[in-house]
């Protein structure tokens, strides 16, 4: 019997088992990950070296049903049924014409409708004011577009499970970067979209200058004006303070880091800004839960290791097994066969091994560790580069004119926020530190769950009593608890306990050791300032992050984590399917 909790047996109820054409569902959770064992191990088919399926079979069982680690959402949902489409992470083109636009948003349904989420770059799109030349018309700019996008995604549900998730990104030289900026001010507007700016070093150095950058118009090349960087920057920093968005896409780090430049400019992510992708390129993720990776209070490298090869395995084997949308995300995809191997855990691992979140230790280890698993899965794509051939593009690839050995994925590894597959493995979400230690969960079945982090239950169940409990309830953080030792208050420090410079510098460090992107919520309080914002944009591009994204607390009325209530019997709440990672609010 798996051990899972009440939460994670109802949404899995909910979104992943199985139903029959009357809509009742038919699968346990048992039978849904022997289900995508069966499915995934069934590609060492194809390959005459490959291992025996029924072995890999039983692997990849084993580290699902012990929680160890787990595929990306849609594998579990749709492995071994009709759809078949088990990747998550997508990016689009969208075409500077009419026609290509709603090309765009008709693939984007078709990708939601199936369970992934899209990126998109919108800065191809001629700005607002220009001429339409075979029209004579004007043209209406990204952002009006944008909102066709949006709403057909309200539209189509992913899948009859999830709601759509998009990201929409547009270059800081765009001419329409103001208004872009600004698009998420009305709450009730892009609710299907993360933004970013996709920020250049060009656009960094005139802002330590004071100097003013060229926006240009893509369709024309020519500069429209130009534009104070400091003072764009400000406006970047008070609609994130405000909103939440837009989040910053460092473009140049980005492509600084791309295997295959050969194959152009990268400029497009999934929805949470972790997947860096080219246009009709798709990415297939799966996390291992770090809590399980300890033992006598140390990180059990072996036990790691061995979930590493057998997820790289699991990964790769998607490629070859997936129903692509349409054929030219297949030939993308498989002429990269990129892979995002990451982690969660990362807080309730700290705690097991005794170490605050923001402590030096912490963040040293978190390189070490991530390197690991690079290094590691790496060394895993390599052997089945030689078992089943490398990727495609390697020939052409930074890898090999550096000498390096084949590789069977040109990227091995990715951090995601992992959402509901943390709650399923009971762990805290990707490298995010524990949102409470204690809330009450709303279910959608309309039911109240109560709960608390299990870790602190163990460690405090000597000091526990009905009052204790009940205060602990209300706000949520033990900072200020006196009754609890100061050693496990420092070990259960919650996101809001912790200085946005630290929850960065976490983030610096994993990013260092990621072959893609790093999903990571910079939460800042509700008393932050604009100014607090802007200097995390600032130390995130001198840390080379490919990506930052800050929440405020408070900054969305349509939150769905309530913390810090001060009135007699509040509970602090989150919604039911909320891990951790405040920028997937309110999609």
């Amino acid at each position: 019997m798996i051990s899972l909790s009440e939460n994670a047996r109802i949404i899995l109820k909910q979104r992943y088992l199985q139903r029959d054409h009357q809509g009742r569902v038919f699968e346990t959770p048992e039978e849904m990950f022997a289900r995508v064992a069966r499915h995934v191990a069934a590609a060492e088919g194809i390959y005459r070296k490959s291992k025996d399926p029924a072995g890999t079979e039983q692997d990849f069982f084993e580290v699902m049903t012990d929680l160890d680690f787990l595929p990306n959402s849609p594998t579990l949902m749709n492995a071994g049924t009709r759809l078949g489409q088990l990747a998550a992470c997508f990016v689009l083109p969208v075409p500077d014409s009419i026609r290509g636009i709603f090309r765009a948003v008709s693939e984007m349904a078709v990708i939601h409708q199936s369970g992934g989420g899209t990126g998109f770059s919108f800065s191809s799109l001629r700005p607002e004011g220009g001429v339409v030349k075979s029209t004579g018309g004007i043209a209406s700019g990204p952002v009006s577009f944008m909102r066709v996008f949006d709403q057909a995604t309200d539209v189509v549900k992913q899948g009859g499970r999830r709601r759509g998730a998009n990201m929409g990104i547009l270059s800081v030289h765009h001419p329409d970067i103001r208004t872009f900026i600004q698009a998420k001010e009305n709450p009730d507007e892009f609710t299907n979209f993360n933004i970013s700016v996709a920020v250049t070093d060009r656009f960094m150095k005139s802002v330590k200058s004071g100097g003013r950058i060229p926006l240009i118009n893509p369709r024309t090349g020519k500069v429209e004006r130009e534009e104070n960087a400091s003072d764009l920057l400000d406006l970047m920093a008070l609609t994130a303070w405000n909103t939440g968005d837009p989040g910053l896409f460092f473009v140049d780090e980005v492509n600084r880091k791309n295997p295959t430049p050969h194959l152009g400019w990268m400029e497009g992510t999934n929805p949470c800004g972790e997947l860096p992708l080219y246009p009709y390129e798709s990415c297939n993720l799966g996390s291992i839960n770090l809590l399980h990776m300890v033992r006598n209070g140390r990180v059990d490298y072996m036990k790691l290791k061995r979930i590493i090869g057998i997820g790289v395995r699991f990964l790769d084997n998607i490629i070859d097994l997936n129903r692509y949308p349409f054929s030219g995300i297949k030939r993308m995809t498989l002429a990269n066969r990129k892979i995002g191997l990451g982690i969660m855990g990362w807080a309730d691992m700290l705690i097991r091994l005794g170490l605050p979140y923001d402590s030096d230790k912490a963040l040293g280890l978190a390189a070490r560790l991530m390197k690991f698993v690079t290094r590691e899965a790496r060394a895993a794509s390599a052997e089945l580069a030689r078992e089943r051939g490398a990727f495609p593009n390697f020939s052409t690839s930074l890898y090999k004119k550096k000498g390096l050995p084949p590789l069977r994925n040109a990227t091995v590894t990715t951090v995601a926020p992992t959402g509901t597959i943390s709650i399923i493995a009971g762990t805290s979400s990707g490298i995010e530190p524990n949102f409470a230690v204690s809330f009450i969960r709303h279910v959608l079945d309309g039911r109240d769950l109560m709960e608390f982090n299990p870790l602190f239950e163990d460690m405090a169940a000597k000091i526990m009593t009905p009052q204790l409990m009940d205060e602990i309830m209300g706000v949520g953080s033990i900072r200020n608890v006196r009754a609890v030792p100061k050693k496990i208050r420092d070990l259960f420090k919650t996101a809001m306990d912790i200085a946005p410079e630290a929850h960065l510098r976490v983030q610096a460090a994993f990013q260092r050791y990621t072959d893609n992107a790093v999903s990571k919520t910079v939460n800042l309080p509700e008393q932050a300032t604009a100014r607090d914002v802007r200097k995390i944009f600032v130390m995130a591009h001198a840390l080379k992050c490919k990506g930052v994204t800050v929440y405020r607390y408070g900054s969305k009325g349509n939150q769905v984590l309530n913390l810090m209530k001060q009135e007699p019997g509040s509970r602090v709440s989150v919604d039911q399917e909320f891990n951790g990672h405040c920028r997937i609010c309110g999609i």
